[in-house]
């Protein structure tokens, strides 16, 4: 691989991604983000990415759904590896307008994949990068596994079930060289407020109310973000073609505990100003529809055929996060205000 295509590169998990690819690993290569910049997409996350690596590193603001754009940019660079992040990924947008996850997961996937299949013949690898959420929800015992059936229960889920099947039938169907990842929740810096980690720090620094959905009692498994980077890259390196993997961070706990751990840590690193608990901010709301009750990834099979295992604990991933949040404010209010869009515009635009 020596020239790697990143879809969505300026969101979150695509950010820690190319950061991890040129700062802590051995690849001389070159990587071209392409990403739409909807509301989630940040290319200042790169900026100083740009300044260090000119020459090795390009953006280009395009939509996968747009296939002359696409092929256009594996003509230039030469494109031999793709790595696709790119995607709609809100549970609760995808309840409201499930029309831009069909669009973008599904039309964008299978757009990316026919292009790929075009310029088949100089390609080493297309790494889709997809969540335990299609596998739908567990009860309070077992795993999901590379063999578990789908069954989504969200457009957000349904919409990268379908991608994760269009993948496949081009491995069987085209023998296009493929690797599927399914990965748990991740969390980290440069996420996106929305998102339930980021908005449990930064309301309860701000005094803000904690929404919590039902009782709490949904289970989610947590994975840092820099070990998900690390298991998608030993992918990319040693995964074998037309394999799926999952990856997990085995850090299972109920959404409410997650929040109260988030207050606990807050409390200790930047006590409130009257010494009050932040725990008091939680606030149950109306579950949301469909929700699924737990998510748990045996990623066995990663651990086994490639060596990888996660680095961060829950505790050491939250505290570098809170860290994280507390030492970045003026991207946060950037983001939150909308004034990146005005750096996208100052930098871009006029391209």
């Amino acid at each position: 691989m020596h020239n790697i295509l990143v879809t969505g590169g300026c969101g979150f998990i695509g950010t820690n991604f190319i950061r991890y690819v040129f700062e802590n690993t051995d690849f001389g290569g070159r990587i071209i983000n392409v990403d739409k910049l909807t509301y989630a997409g940040n290319p200042e996350n790169l900026s100083d990415i740009e300044d260090a690596f000119q020459g090795r590193y390009f953006f280009i603001l395009a939509d996968i759904c747009d296939s002359e754009t696409i092929n256009a940019v594996f003509a230039k660079y030469n494109i031999d590896a793709v790595c696709h992040f790119a995607a709609e990924s809100h549970v609760d947008r995808s309840i409201v307008d499930p029309d831009a996850f069909i669009k973008t997961n599904i039309e964008g996937t299978f757009t990316l994949l026919e292009v790929a299949r075009e310029h088949q013949q100089q390609l080493s690898l297309f790494h889709h990068v997809s969540t335990d959420e299609v596998y739908g929800s567990l009860g309070m015992e077992g795993f999901f596994t590379e063999e578990t059936s789908y069954k989504p229960n969200s457009p957000y889920s349904a919409s990268k079930a379908g991608s994760d099947h269009l993948v496949n039938a081009y491995f069987s169907t085209y023998d296009l060289p493929v690797t599927i990842s399914n990965c748990s929740n991740n969390y980290g810096p440069y996420q996106f407020p929305e998102k339930l980690i980021p908005l449990m720090i930064l309301n309860a620094l701000e005094g803000k109310p904690l929404p919590v959905y039902g009782q709490g009692r949904n289970i989610r498994d947590w994975l840092f973000v820099s070990d998900h980077c690390k298991a998608v890259w030993k992918i990319m390196q040693n995964g074998k073609r037309g394999e799926t993997y999952n990856i997990g961070g085995r850090c299972e706990r109920a959404n409410l505990e997650t929040v109260k751990q988030v207050c606990d840590l807050l409390d200790e690193i930047q006590p409130d100003k009257k010494q009050r608990s932040r725990s008091d901010l939680i606030t149950f709301v109306k579950d949301r529809p469909g929700h699924d009750f737990r998510y748990a990834i045996d990623c066995s099979k990663l651990e086994n055929e490639l060596g990888w295992v996660p680095e961060e604990t829950f505790e050491s991933g939250l505290r570098n996060t809170i860290q994280w949040y507390l030492d970045n404010k003026a991207w946060i209010e950037r983001v939150k205000s909308g004034e990146y869009l005005a750096w996208v515009k100052r930098h871009y635009e006029d391209e």
